[in-house]
Formats: C-alpha cells, structure tokens, sequence
C-alpha cells in the first residue's frame, strides 16, 4: 500500500473517531444520568454496547470516507466528501440534543434528517465505490436502531 493511501486511510478514520470521543467527553455526564433514570424501550441494549457499537461504526465510516477520497477527483466525489462531513456534524449535534438538552424530540427528528442523510451519501458513495457503501451500511442500521430507541425514550419519558 502506497504512503499516501495509508495517510488518507489513517486521517479519515482517525478524523472520524476523533469525532466520536469529543461526543462521548462532552456528553459523559448527562450520558450517567441518562443511563440511571430514564425509561427505556423494550431491546435497550446495556450501556457497554454503545461505545464498542459506535467505535466499530466510525471506522466503518472513516475507511468508506478515504476509499471515497482516494477515487478520481470529480464532483461527485467532492460531493460525497461533502455529505459525509454534514452527516458526521449531525452525528455530533445528535448526541448533544439528546444528553445534553434531554430534547428527545427534537433529537428524534434530527435522527431522521440524519439517516436520511447518511442514505443519501451511501447512495453517492455507491456511484464512486461500492465497498466504501457497503460499509455504511451497518450505520444505516445502527441509526434507525438508534431511531427507535430515541423514539421509545421520548414516549416513555414524557
């Protein structure tokens, strides 16, 4: 492998993750409290589930991002790079309405947009390079998982 496929490689992923840390750091706290006293639908995972899920995720999406960024230049490819950094800023955003503003149904609605945007950038990434959505497809999954899951939450702790 050339050098400077192992660099795109290494910062998509490390970008991605980093991503992912800085959600967890700024939501730790409110994550316990969440974690203690809120109602939870039926399926909840325990609470271990979720850093293991969302790490193995993020490397999911940081090796599609850089098979992606490593493809010919073009505007879909400018496009696609595009998309993942909005969906990966919502991605962010989710976790913080959620703990943080306990804002369960905005945060539900933000999930949608993000799903929706993360299929949207799986179907652009599908035109450049299929493996790179084949990856994103357990974060497809995950997200509408998480979907239930916020919208369970929101019901039960009305």
């Amino acid at each position: 492998m050339k050098k400077q496929t192992v660099k795109a490689y290494l910062f998509w992923i490390i970008a991605t993750e980093a991503v992912g840390v800085l959600a967890g750091l700024l939501t730790r706290e409110a994550t316990r409290v969440y974690s203690t006293t809120m109602n939870k639908p039926p399926l909840s995972p325990p609470g271990i589930v979720f850093p293991v899920v969302w790490s193995i995720l993020y490397a999911l999406m940081g090796i599609g991002a850089a098979r992606v960024s490593l493809t010919t230049p073009s505007k879909t490819r400018s496009d696609s790079i595009f998309l993942y950094l909005v969906q990966l800023t919502f991605n962010f955003f989710w976790s913080i309405l959620f703990f943080n503003l306990a804002n369960y149904g905005v945060a539900f609605v933000w999930l949608v947009i993000l799903w929706g945007l993360i299929l949207w950038m799986t179907l652009l990434f599908f035109k450049i390079d299929r493996p790179a959505a084949y990856l994103q497809i357990p974060y497809l999954i995950w997200v509408l998982f998480a979907g239930y899951l916020n919208l369970g939450v929101w019901i039960l702790n009305r």
